[in-house]
């Protein structure tokens, strides 16, 4: 099934399409990723999200 709710990384508004309506700027699925405790990646992923949230 392919996600359809989707969120504007600049603005913060949520939407269906895949340009928000109110800035034009790209969206990104609103959904989280899948859970697994077997994840061997997780580690990367958190690390990523903070180098990016600095920058």
């Amino acid at each position: 099934m392919r996600f359809l709710m989707r969120k504007c990384p600049k603005c913060g508004r949520y939407t269906l399409s895949d340009r928000c309506p109110v800035c034009g700027e790209a969206t990104i699925v609103a959904h989280p990723h899948r859970f697994s405790p077997q994840d061997k990646y997780v580690r990367y992923r958190i690390l990523m999200k903070y180098l990016s949230e600095r920058a």
